[in-house]
């Protein structure tokens, strides 16, 4: 499960991309991908959702933001094979 936002710029719908990579709304579940969606209980709650319930997002839609209302988002990746020797890490298949 991946969590997306969908649709027109500044108008996004929370959405997930399910295991067989089909865009589901989540806006009945959520309000939006944003830190209180991200909370531990929150993930739990989306985790243990049956994604085949949720109504597929029909077409093509925009992809935006993956977060909202953050002004900054950092994040770590194991891109080199280096930082992964580093901290122990298998190498990733993809970066």
């Amino acid at each position: 499960m991946k969590l997306v936002r969908y649709g027109d710029a500044g108008q996004e719908k929370p959405g997930l991309i399910d295991a067989d990579g089909q865009l589901r709304d989540l806006s009945a579940q959520i309000e939006d991908v944003n830190g209180a969606a991200l909370s531990k209980d929150s993930l739990a709650k989306l985790s243990a959702l049956d994604t085949a319930s949720l109504p597929v997002v029909d077409g093509s839609p925009r992809l935006g933001a993956c977060v909202a209302g953050i002004g900054k988002f950092m994040c770590i990746g194991l891109n080199y094979s280096d930082h992964a020797a580093e901290t122990g890490a298998a190498i990733p298949e993809h970066p």
